[in-house]
């Protein structure tokens, strides 16, 4: 395809992300007051009976629009995901392609799982932590946009981090990276995780950035795992200790 016609494509499926997006904001708009109080469930206890707090005239309707906006891109994460994928699905091999059904169903499974282990786990944590530095000398204004600013920032982090291990996976699988390669470098891998742990977690809370830093590490193992499992069933157990230039040879031989 010539340039345009593949920036034609994109527009496209760029097009269906935005048209569906904004549809299921719409929808969803009404019934953000409801959403708004689950979202602020698991920080309850953190807050102290504290209420939030709109100190604008505008305040309202911007932070039922996040919130709405924020639920429209959850809710149509499976479309989003597919559509990305979809857009370079005519640059894969026929053999490659069988792979992207599932690739597509792992992603949006990671990134929802990424969401429940904040929800669940790290906000109760990271506000009490973040809470706890005001109360011990002041009250504490609760101000919603503030709230459920970070409350959003924290869900979409742990949702994105939660996807390394299908970039683990594949750098692995593809042979980019030798299974050896990450076997043996695990110390500056896991100081790259602690580093992206900090990066991703908005709210500089050290509490946080722990929590991040040992799910990752369990979920880089487990792609490893998945990996190491794929890599025997397909070259055999020798493949594991091979170099980039063991997987040349490999392939010059097959050829």
């Amino acid at each position: 395809m010539p340039l345009t016609d593949h920036l034609g494509e994109l527009r496209r499926r760029l097009t269906i992300i935005v048209v569906a997006v904004l549809i299921v904001t719409v929808i969803v708009y009404e019934a953000t007051p409801t959403l708004i109080d689950i979202m602020i469930d698991p920080i309850r206890e953190a807050m102290r009976g504290s209420t939030l707090t709109v100190t604008t005239v505008l305040g309202g309707f911007t932070i039922r629009f996040k919130v709405a906006f924020f639920f429209g891109c959850i809710i149509c994460t499976p479309i989003i995901i597919w559509e990305l994928m979809a857009f370079f699905l005519p640059a894969l091999k026929e053999s490659e392609r069988r792979w992207v059904v599932p690739t597509v169903a792992a992603m949006v499974a990671l990134f929802f799982l990424g969401m429940i282990f904040c929800y669940f786990v790290i906000q109760q944590a990271a506000f009490g932590w973040l809470l706890n530095q005001t109360f011990d000398f002041a009250n504490n204004l609760a101000d919603a946009e503030d709230y459920l600013n970070i409350f959003m920032l924290l869900e979409i982090g742990f949702g994105i981090a939660f996807e390394i291990p299908i970039v683990i996976f594949y750098l692995s699988t593809l042979r980019i990276v030798p299974y050896k390669t990450f076997r043996e470098q695990w110390r500056y891998v896991y100081v790259g995780l602690m580093v992206l742990s900090a990066v991703v977690t908005p709210d500089a809370s050290p509490v946080t950035m722990v929590l991040m830093f040992a799910a990752l590490i369990a979920l880089y193992e487990v792609a490893l795992a998945i990996a190491r499992y794929a890599i025997v069933a397909r070259d055999g157990k020798a493949a594991l200790k091979w170099t980039r230039e063991d997987y040349e040879e490999h392939e010059f031989e097959k050829e």
